[in-house]
């Protein structure tokens, strides 16, 4: 499995930028290349997106969330991969997100694109086009403040 980490800090309180992460819908606004989640439940996400110029299918379980400190998930079908962002106060005004990200690349053009730094890149334009999009508001599109245990 590869792996990219990455960190950003956003000029919104801890609360606004966890619950804004928290609505896995909004997600195509800001993730590149990301198509369509849909939750199932509190635990379950449909994803459909385009990676290495194909689109794919799958679905994800979330596997730890605590409100306004971690979501982690992992991959139940489809390619793997798995993950975790977590939520750390700076101030009252500014919260540091930071993105991990496991995936097992496949076929030639993912794994040209893995060693070329697409992923990397793709995954810090995330962040900044969050960044962008939760500063721009001020404010959070909804939130689920529940609690999800290993």
């Amino acid at each position: 499995m590869a792996t990219v980490t990455k960190t950003i800090d956003v000029k919104v309180p801890l609360r606004t930028a966890y619950n804004q992460w928290t609505q896995f819908e909004e997600f195509p606004r800001f993730m590149e290349g990301v198509k369509e989640v849909r939750q199932l439940d509190d635990r379950h996400l449909h994803w459909r997106a385009e990676v290495g110029g194909q689109e794919q299918q799958w679905e994800a379980e979330i596997i730890e969330q605590v409100p306004d400190r971690l979501i982690a998930w992992e991959s139940l079908t489809g390619d793997a991969n798995a993950g975790e962002v977590t939520f750390d106060p700076i101030d009252a005004e500014t919260t540091r997100i930071t993105l991990e990200l496991e995936y097992e690349p496949h076929g030639m053009a993912e794994r040209v694109g893995d060693t070329l730094g697409l992923m990397d890149r793709r995954v810090q334009g995330d962040l900044e086009r969050f960044k962008a999009f939760i500063e721009s508001r001020g404010y959070e599109t909804g939130g689920w403040r529940g609690m999800i245990d290993e």
